[in-house]
């Protein structure tokens, strides 16, 4: 029978790595994971952290279908991470001196060699091979659990967590000897198929549990709405009077979803798009699992109606696999739960580049398959910005995985690719994972983290104001003698989703976070996000979509709008704007970091920097669906705050055009 899904897809659940193992890898997590033995090498670092005993179900049907990765040193750890280095540093003599692919590759790839000693050994075994490609870093395979634990000894379980179901090996797994030497790191739990869009709809917030101390809340009767807050299309365009809150008994309204002139305008780019700096000449590429069958069409119904240009054959093209090579669609949210994020990707990034190349590249599912996508850009390079709207909640997979994906991101740097990621949509992960966790990989140091802001637009096309996204929903009941009050004490109980952030428990300090990020903050670890966009859905943005109806199918609905924000409408944003940044600045940022924190030392005035607003905002809201209305206070985000200079909401501060333009021009 086909499934339906409902958009947004639900906030997925994983455990976080165990305390000893964030003392065991630092930035550079160079070299093997494996200890090797007489004749066998273990792989320790495959082990994921929720396999333990108390979750143990019992041992995996043999006939299961498991996915695998079997990541590949590269031939120079140490100079990969050298180049890398040296071609994102300002004052660096190889500055924006980037390799090619096949300069890069004949530099660090594995061998191919090496590559055809694994392939031959594991297909010889029975496992089939998915992918292996050309940068030749890692392998990806398929075969039964009963296959897996033949080869890797691997002892497959099923693990319970939370009510998610997880495979994962209940013992390291091993290889003999001869093939474990050509290997860096093991993959065979379905961790990264928790691999999750960080979309957030509005009304989101509207469930029980409260991150803060997760206890449920009591669930308030429904009554009839004191208030009816009708969306606004600007900031101050309606208003609606609430119980007495902070102060007052009237506020804004929520946001109906800003447009893409709206949000030109907000970010000063207008002007600029009039006179053709506009992203031609750029290409943004977007990786996210599966695709929509009806992306172009969406995508143009959406521009005709807000007066922009259609999508051509100049400006989109996609690599995506058939229906038919989709993969473990339960487990990564079926195509429905990732339509609405590659909606929003294309269609955001469109409305701030609408000159610029939008290629995008899907998944065949949400693990391997995202990195055979990123590989498929990069070993070609098909692009030099990536925007990746996705991620792990906290950075709970295994370390070999890490690695893995570590060494990737390396590879993009080192060809001056700059890969941007959202931070996640669930704050400091407390809810999830019971303790203060980023989510990976935005918390890697080679990935420039994009976190998220509330951004109210006036009715002149300017910022009325810009706070760090946090929002805690406060029910508006009404009581039989009529008289209106909130479910619960101010700012409420329900959390409606926050910027991810805060400090690895994998990752040291990059030295470019030094001397920027406090050190009272960072402990000497990496900290996240770098920098900021709009990402709360009640300040918005307005998509076209023609909702999946069936899976199976993927027969859709009828086209409608709907607003939808969370960092991955920050990313698609942020990814833009350094396309026309690109294109005026007749430059190729490449891995932005080092160049991001060594402009702030020397002009923090060009990071508009975010801050607690002097009073706190907040905003009406009523439920099309319930007709429930709730008070929104804005910048409550857990545990993470905003604050002067950088903080772990919002990074070094909102983007803008006056920013990545001296960003582009390079600082030396």
């Amino acid at each position: 029978m086909a499934r339906r899904t409902i958009r947004p897809p639900r906030a997925r659940t994983a455990v976080g790595i165990v305390a000893t193992a964030a003392s065991v890898v630092a930035l550079s997590l160079a070299g093997a994971t494996g200890a090797q033995a007489s004749d066998l090498t273990t792989f320790s670092g495959a082990v994921p952290s929720w396999a333990t005993h108390a979750n143990d179900t019992g041992a995996t049907t043999p006939d299961t279908s498991v996915e695998g990765e079997l990541y590949l040193p590269l031939r120079n750890q140490a100079g990969a991470e050298a180049l890398a280095t040296a071609v994102s540093t300002p004052g660096n003599r190889l500055y924006r001196k980037s390799l090619s692919p096949a300069q890069w590759i004949a530099s660090y790839s594995p061998t191919q060699a090496s590559v055809n000693t694994v392939v031959n050994y594991l297909t010889t075994k029975g496992l089939s091979i998915t992918a292996v490609p050309k940068s030749r870093q890692y392998v990806v395979f398929r075969g039964s659990a009963d296959a897996v634990n033949s080869v890797f000894a691997a002892n497959l379980h099923t693990y319970s967590f939370e009510g998610t179901k997880l495979v994962g090996p209940s013992t390291a797994p091993t290889l003999p000897s001869a093939i474990g030497s050509q290997v860096q790191g093991v993959s065979l739990d379905q961790a990264k198929l928790l691999t999750h869009p960080d979309l957030v709809a509005q009304g989101s917030g509207t469930a029980t549990v409260n991150p803060r101390n997760r206890s449920v809340v009591p669930t308030t009767p429904a009554t009839p709405a004191a208030t009816k807050a009708v969306c606004s299309t600007y900031t101050g365009e309606h208003t609606a009077t609430v119980p007495a809150a902070y102060g007052s008994t009237t506020v804004d309204t929520f946001n109906c979803g800003y447009t893409p002139k709206q949000l030109r305008s907000a970010y000063g780019l207008d002007a600029y798009n009039r006179i053709g700096l506009n992203g031609r000449g750029q290409t943004v590429a977007i990786i996210d699992a599966y695709a929509s069958p009806s992306i172009v069409q969406d995508a143009n119904a959406y521009s005709a109606a807000n007066g922009e240009p259609q999508l051509t054959g100049a400006t989109y093209q996609q690599i995506v696999p058939t229906p038919a090579q989709f993969t473990d669609q339960a487990a990564c949210q079926y195509p429905s739960g990732w339509q609405g994020e590659q909606t929003l990707d294309v269609e955001s990034a469109h409305a701030l580049a609408p000159g610029a190349k939008i290629l995008y590249v899907g998944g065949t599912n949400c693990g391997g398959g995202l990195d055979v996508a990123m590989s498929k850009i990069l070993d070609d390079k098909l692009a030099t910005i990536v925007s990746n709207s996705y991620g792990n909640t906290g950075e709970a997979i295994p370390l070999d995985s890490i690695q893995g994906q570590v060494n990737i991101e390396l590879q993009a740097a080192g060809e001056g690719i700059g890969l941007y990621y959202s931070s996640g949509d669930n704050g400091d992960e407390v809810a999830n994972l019971g303790y203060a966790s980023p989510d990976f990989p935005a918390s890697s140091p080679w990935v420039t983290a994009v976190g998220g802001t509330s951004l109210g637009i006036d009715k002149n096309g300017k910022k009325a104001y810009e706070t760090g996204w946090g929002d805690t929903l406060d029910k508006i009941v009404t009581a039989a003698d009529g008289t209106s009050s909130y479910a619960a004490p101010l700012p409420g109980n329900l959390y409606g989703g926050g910027a991810g952030g805060g400090v690895s428990g994998v990752f040291d300090q990059p030295s470019y976070q030094k001397g920027v990020v406090p050190t009272t903050l960072a402990a000497g670890k990496r900290v996240s996000p770098d920098l900021s966009a709009l990402a709360d859905p009640y300040t918005g943005f307005q998509i076209g979509i023609s909702p999946i109806a069936d899976d199976t199918t993927l027969a859709t609905d009828p086209y409608e709008n709907e607003t939808y924000g969370g960092t991955s409408l920050a990313s698609p944003l942020t990814a833009a704007m350094i396309a026309v940044t690109q294109q005026s600045t007749y430059s190729t940022i490449g891995f932005a970091n080092p160049t991001l924190y060594s402009l702030y030392k020397v002009a923090p005035f060009l990071f508009a920097d975010v801050v607690p607003p002097a009073t706190p905002k907040a905003l009406a809201y009523t439920s099309a669906t319930s007709g429930n209305s709730y008070l929104v206070t804005l910048n409550t985000d857990t545990s993470l705050t905003t604050a002067k200079g950088y903080d772990d909401v919002t990074g070094l501060g909102s983007i803008s055009f006056g920013l990545l333009s001296s960003i582009g021009r390079g600082h030396q």
